[in-house]
């Protein structure tokens, strides 16, 4: 069953509601990274191409914990939307009260921070009917929130006559529940990053669901200790060591590869300009040394499974990518994802940054925006933002 989406609902002179993820950095009323205002601009100009009468957009940002903070106010997304739309947008003092209908009750309105009110987190009803008074169409259009079970998440749909997805949720939830449920195989998984604890769910789930397996970043240190390997000063969760080891032995009775780099970048310390050196993970000369990216065997190895793949799902970088030197796996395994011939879904922010450096965003069919929403949607969870929302007629 589909998700219903605003495609699926009649939008001409209605007031809608579109709950959508602003919560970008901004420092000093200066908005730092746009992208999450790009990329509800198609469920916005949907909405005014199909005649909407009043859009009114609500976000959170940041964490104001409960009260009003100068410091985190949506006004400068409300002048940044204006610039991106080419349209004007009314601002609202406040998410709820007099102050929203003072805004205006047409065109486009952005409310103003969710979370300068605490029962938004609580999920509070009166605050959700508050929300959606005199609201025709509610949108859920914020799919990086939509692992939590809050008011304009979650307690809105109950009191709006009609709920539907917007563009960017139907198309997380297409390209992910896709991957879990249908996948065109083979199925290749790439997990990185820095704890085997994060990523676990996904593991586990995955698991179930994949042909391959390819685990990267300082996570594989978990794996590699549980073999008996020396691992140096690299970064172990050793209470998870049995875990480790139960998962590759579920995945060789399954009969999953599930990869582990066999040689990897070793250094002394996290930083620029440190000595690094290749190294086969079996090498005992790692000593005090620990180990900040996969090596060029490995890389290959991973491009070489990635190669026949026709669905790719890659969360977590293979080193910290953030730093030349140690950068090389990463934006290997980013070169081969772009040449898959198939699905290829990038979830997380650091492998957003990480494909985005790489320039290579362009040939990736669908890039996750959810953070840790798509980790928990991977990972098996039901989303209360997603479940909320009614099935297609």
């Amino acid at each position: 069953m589909a998700t219903q989406s605003i495609k699926d609902v009649d939008l001409k002179g209605k007031r809608v509601f579109i709950r959508v993820d602003f919560n970008v950095p901004l420092k000093g009323g200066v908005i730092k990274d746009d992208t999450r205002i790009r990329a509800s601009l198609p469920t916005i100009r949907y909405a005014i191409e199909q005649g909407a009468a009043l859009i009114r957009l609500a976000s959170h940002l940041g964490r104001p914990k409960g009260g009003p903070n100068p410091e985190m106010s949506l006004r400068p997304v409300a002048t940044r939307l204006a610039e991106l739309l080419g349209s004007p947008v009314a601002f609202a003092e406040d998410c709820v009260g007099p102050a929203v209908a003072a805004a205006g009750t047409s065109g486009v309105v952005l409310l103003e921070n969710l979370r300068f009110h605490p029962e938004e987190e609580k999920n509070d009803a009166g605050f959700a009917k508050q929300l959606a008074e005199g609201i025709d169409v509610y949108v859920n259009d914020a799919f990086g929130s939509a692992h939590r079970a809050h008011a304009s998440t979650e307690g809105i749909v109950a009191h709006v006559p009609v709920a539907a997805a917007g563009l960017l949720m139907a198309a997380e939830v297409a390209y992910l529940g896709k991957a879990l449920h249908n996948p065109d195989r083979p199925f290749v998984a790439i997990i990185g990053g820095a704890k085997v604890s994060d990523k676990l769910e996904v593991i586990e789930n995955l698991l179930g669901k994949v042909d391959a397996l390819c685990i990267g970043g300082a996570m594989a240190y978990t794996f590699l200790k549980s073999r008996g390997v020396a691992v140096g000063k690299s970064l172990v969760e050793d209470d998870l060591l049995d875990k480790a080891r139960d998962l590759e032995a579920r995945a060789k009775a399954a009969k999953i590869t599930l990869a582990l780099p066999t040689d990897h970048v070793v250094a002394p310390k996290l930083e620029a300009g440190a000595p690094a050196q290749v190294l086969a993970v079996t090498d005992p000369s790692i000593g005090d040394r620990m180990g900040l990216d996969i090596g060029p065997d490995t890389a290959k190895a991973y491009a070489a499974l990635v190669s026949t793949a026709k669905t790719v799902v890659w969360n977590g970088p293979m080193g910290v990518f953030e730093i030349d030197e140690f950068a090389k796996g990463t934006n290997a395994v980013a070169q081969a994802v772009a040449n898959v011939k198939g699905t290829t879904i990038i979830g997380g922010g650091d492998s957003i940054s990480a494909v985005v450096k790489a320039g290579v965003a362009d040939r990736i069919s669908h890039i996750s925006t959810g953070g840790g929403a798509s980790l928990e949607f991977l990972g098996g969870q039901t989303l209360p933002g997603v479940a909320a929302l009614p099935q297609k007629p």
